[in-house]
């Protein structure tokens, strides 16, 4: 029998304590997830992890990198929470049987890389903790526009990718100092939250990642030159079942990403995934348009 329970996640802004409440619900109602922090962030807020499969590799999904890109933690766990219910009542995802077509597959998700600076776009002064004084300094009171962490440092310029590249382009626009956006820090992995993502590399066996982003409806899916095996021919099947369209990063945009330090790092498929389209935050009340826009494109990218 069919059980219809009320959904747990909505089209609504959530801070770190509000996410964390649905995430433990979310985890006590469907049994078969695992939660476990990967590390806390510069003002100790757990950086959750969800694993959903007992498998040999996973892939792993991650969101919410910038502040103002909060939306794409809805969207994932929007998605979390449909395909756990297809599982656990045993019906069709997508067009897809989940059970059959996750059958030794694993996925690990991290819903939300940069719980501070989401904070902070989201809760404004509120969220700014102890760092009121610098976070308004750095963003000049705009705190719905805030994309770094606590400390000024842009977690998706401040991996070990191409770095010294990144941050000449970065002293070209005069960001030499922390910043609300696309400073990437005095030294690659200098952030914990950076730290906490490529140590669960690191120690888990991942076969692919993907990173949401916000907005311009787009695929990166290489790094320079590298391509690794698998690459491109599911970056096409990503593009088709999302409607998006496949680009390579230049300039500001290239180095220093999480998807680039994966490629470069372990010659496995990378991606990052610009959700949406328009200016950042998006209109919070789209979630559930952007999470079917991609639904498919996440399911497929699981069983890949």
């Amino acid at each position: 029998m069919v059980i219809i329970m009320e959904k747990i996640f909505k089209s609504q802004n959530y801070n770190y304590i509000n996410l964390r409440k649905a995430i433990f619900k979310l985890s006590q109602r469907y049994s078969f997830l695992k939660l476990l922090s990967i590390g806390k962030s510069c003002l100790g807020k757990d950086i959750i992890a969800i694993k959903l499969g007992n498998a040999p590799d996973y892939a792993l999904f991650s969101a919410a990198f910038h502040g103002s890109e909060h939306i794409t933690t809805n969207v994932l766990m929007l998605w979390l929470e449909n395909l756990c219910d297809a599982l656990q009542n045993q019906k069709p995802f997508w067009g897809l049987n989940a059970e059959k077509a996750l059958f030794g597959r694993g996925i690990i998700l991290i819903p939300r890389v940069n719980p501070d600076g989401c904070d902070v776009a989201i809760e404004g002064k509120t969220g700014c903790g102890n760092r009121l004084r610098e976070i308004t300094k750095m963003c000049g009171g705009d705190f719905e526009h805030f994309n770094a962490n606590i400390r000024g440092v842009d977690i998706n310029h401040n991996f070990n990718a191409g770095w010294e590249e990144l941050k000449a382009e970065e002293a070209k626009l005069g960001i030499i100092v922390p910043n609300y956006t696309r400073f990437g820090g005095y030294s690659p992995e200098s952030e914990p939250e950076t730290v906490a993502i490529c140590n669960l590399c690191r120690t888990e066996k991942i076969r692919h990642i993907l990173a949401l982003h916000s907005q311009g409806r787009v695929i990166y899916w290489s790094y320079k030159n590298k391509k690794p095996k698998r690459s491109r021919q599911m970056a096409e099947i990503m593009a088709t079942s999302s409607g998006y369209s496949l680009d390579y990063a230049t300039g500001i945009a290239e180095g220093g990403g999480f998807k680039d330090w994966f490629i470069d790092k372990f010659d496995k498929p990378g991606f990052t995934v610009e959700i949406g389209k328009g200016e950042n935050p998006l209109p919070i009340n789209t979630a559930q348009d952007l999470y079917k826009e991609i639904a498919e494109t996440l399911i497929l990218s699981a069983i890949m």
